[in-house]
């Protein structure tokens, strides 16, 4: 039996986000077990680097499945790339170490949330980003972004109220560009806390509409509590771009 590491694609608009959800098939975990099922004749698990929520996309998300089969690492993805619905797509598979685990040994991960802030209508991007009307102002956004770089108490930010584990998390980096009427808000960090960076996007672009300053980032960390944060922006702006490891 083989250890199989694959870099997945979806379009996350259909489905319930990556995890199994009891009574629920429109997940990308399971699209992709119930073709491997069919390919194998029996079932087996594919292992995750995390979850994504209801709604949000991925580039190049990383699980992993220990099966055995005879088919080379080019049949395996054909085959799954065939029978898996045409917003879910298999980049690539390969023969990974037997201990490789795509969600512990993983390093850390880069998500973009994409605005757009022009003055057109973005018809064939609505479904991959969020549409921000009047002036943004796109520098208080890099301001109060620093304030959020670094090791931090994450618990103003994060969307589980209940949340027992420390919310303790360090963000790496936040890029904050702009290019032909979209504004992507890049975050490049160790580890996300549930909704962690929807919400920071949302209490971002609050700072950019002038609601808040982007000093008040730094009592908003001091503060701990969800509800003085802004809102949880829509899941379609976010997209999972990568995940790192170690070479």
């Amino acid at each position: 039996m083989k250890n199989y590491k694959m870099t997945v694609c979806y379009d996350g608009s259909r489905f319930y986000g990556w995890e199994h959800q009891p009574d629920i098939e429109m997940t990308i975990q399971g699209k992709l077990e119930s073709v491997l099922k069919e390919m194998l004749g029996q079932e087996v698990e594919v292992i995750g680097c995390g979850r994504t929520d209801a709604g949000v996309h991925a580039k190049a998300y990383i699980c992993n499945v220990h099966m055995e089969t005879e088919m080379s690492e080019k049949e395996i993805r054909d085959y799954m790339n065939h029978y898996l619905p045409d917003d879910i797509g298999v980049n690539e598979v390969k023969v990974a170490s037997d201990r490789f685990h795509a969600r512990y040994n993983a390093m850390g991960k880069t998500y973009q949330y994409a605005c757009y802030i022009g003055d057109k209508k973005p018809v064939f991007d609505r479904k991959y980003v969020t549409v921000l009307e009047g002036k943004i102002n796109v520098e208080a956004i890099k301001k109060a972004a620093s304030y959020l770089v670094g090791e931090h108490d994450f618990k103003s930010f994060c969307g589980n109220p209940k949340m027992k584990k420390s919310t303790v998390r360090e963000i790496y980096s936040i890029d904050v560009t702009c290019r032909n009427g979209y504004m992507y808000l890049t975050y490049h960090g160790k580890g996300f806390l549930q909704y962690m960076v929807r919400i920071l996007s949302g209490t971002l672009i609050e700072v950019g509409e002038g609601k808040r300053s982007p000093e008040s980032i730094i009592d908003l960390i001091e503060a701990k509590d969800r509800s003085l944060a802004g809102p949880t922006a829509p899941a379609r702006g976010l997209t999972l771009l990568k995940v790192h490891y170690a070479k």
